[in-house]
């Protein structure tokens, strides 16, 4: 597989799986918020079953993909099918869910609880196209001479992503349904073409001998207690992934709607999209210096940025009362930072872990990965989150409903654990099993 042909592939099956989880994890959120006046607990449940569904997926779907040694039939099928599971969204409309299932059916909570249920059937779909075989075909195409550098583009494209979302989102009344009916048609269908395409451009790492292990061996392989001890620097760097993901969940699930409603910024995307275009340059860049330096020594500057962003979105706006530029300046700054910090630490988690990943056996390994990044952190952080908002302002909407305001000391929550992580980072780089590369 030629270079170019190798970082066309990376780029747009990254760059389309990151559109799709933006609108995922950050405007379902806003989707039940705004057409079903769901509640923070809504929320959080959406987010946490979404979280199980996408770690039993990539755990069974990677394990295969390792015993088959092919990782493009499930990448480009399940784009495929992950297109279709989205377009699925678009139908999911009070008038529709009562023509089909009665007047019982079309009610707001009844919408919610199909929007959980489907978008645990489009996680099945996209963690077994993204996280399992993309990440694994990944690991398998990379090695430690460019692993950084491949990172660095994979852990930006979630800016570029929302980028992307935020500048198409511009043009729709996200409190009218049939914006969102095309939203979901237009990004299932640009979804599902990729998967298409991935056919002629993906190409497979050379096959290695027959995998001596069952299928259920290879499935639990990640779990052995002598695999974890002849790989302890992986463990290591997972435990802090799971710590700094808690961090990035407690706020992101509710970070569109404070900017929005909060802060009352209507325009949060003329705001954030020159601090995304910022961060993204800022995460090729830091994608390089991981590869010069090692993860161990650039994994500090990154937790400061994001500590940094995270006090600059709690302290301001709880002084400035104005919604002019001395608000947004600073909620600028603190987003630039946060965002930075968020996908350059990202990009160090990320090269460690494929780092230390036993070679080929990056399928198997890619449940681990989930639990850390997903399945841990999108159970405890969503729900540190709604505790922090459990007692949250209300206010009426314009049809008599209510619905909460986040406020800013879901920052305040994300920078303690972020502090919980610098200490356990300082801890493990004293450990004589931690490398000067180790995380």
């Amino acid at each position: 597989m030629s270079k170019k042909k190798f970082y066309l592939a990376l780029i747009i099956f990254s760059l389309t799986g990151q559109i799709a989880w933006v609108v995922e994890n950050m405007y379902f959120n806003v989707f039940i918020y705004k057409m079903f006046n769901a509640s923070a607990a809504d929320i959080s449940l959406m987010v946490e079953a979404s979280a199980v569904a996408a770690t039993l997926t990539t755990i069974f779907i990677g394990a295969l993909s390792d015993r088959l040694q092919r990782r493009r039939i499930f990448m480009c099928a399940g784009y495929i099918a992950w297109g279709i599971s989205i377009i699925a969204f678009a139908f999911v409309r009070l008038d529709i869910i009562s023509s089909v299932f009665g007047a019982a059916a079309g009610t707001a909570a009844a919408a919610v609880t199909i929007v959980i249920i489907l978008d645990c059937v489009m996680t099945f779909f996209g963690s077994t196209a993204n996280d399992a075989a993309y990440n694994a075909w990944l690991t398998d195409r990379t090695d430690e001479s460019n692993r950084g550098a491949a990172e660095g583009i994979n852990s930006m494209m979630p800016l570029i992503a929302i980028l992307v979302v935020f500048g198409g989102f511009m043009g729709f009344d996200l409190d009218k349904s049939e914006s969102w009916t095309t939203i979901y048609l237009v990004i299932g269908i640009v979804v599902l073409v990729v998967g298409v395409l991935g056919f002629v451009i993906v190409e497979d790492a050379p096959a290695k001998r027959p995998d001596e292990l069952g299928y259920m061996q290879t499935i639990l392989y990640g779990f052995r207690p002598s695999v974890i001890k002849n790989n302890k620097r992986l463990y290591f760097l997972l435990i802090g992934f799971v710590i700094f993901g808690i961090s990035i969940q407690v706020f992101m699930p509710y970070l569109i709607i404070y900017y929005e409603k909060s802060l009352g910024m209507s325009d949060y995307v003329l705001i954030m999209a020159p601090a995304i275009i910022l961060a993204a340059v800022v995460t090729v860049i830091y994608g390089k210096l991981i590869d010069k330096h090692g993860t161990r020594k650039m994994i500090y500057p990154s937790m400061e940025m994001l500590g940094l962003g995270y006090v600059l979105l709690f302290v301001f706006p709880g002084i400035i009362k104005t919604q002019g530029l001395a608000m947004k300046i600073p909620v600028f700054i603190g987003s630039l930072l946060m965002m930075s910090g968020y996908l350059s630490g990202m990009a160090v988690f990320g090269t460690g872990i494929r780092n230390y990943t036993p070679e080929h056996m990056a399928g198997r390994f890619q449940g681990l990965r989930i639990i850390a990044q997903v399945l841990i952190p999108g159970v405890i952080g969503p729900a540190i989150g709604a505790a922090v908002l459990k007692n949250a302002e209300m206010i009426v909407n314009n049809d008599g409903t209510k619905s909460f305001l986040p406020s800013n000391m879901i920052f305040l929550a994300a920078l303690i654990v972020l502090i919980i992580l610098f200490i356990y980072i300082i801890f493990i780089s004293k450990s004589k099993h931690v490398s000067e590369n180790a995380g």
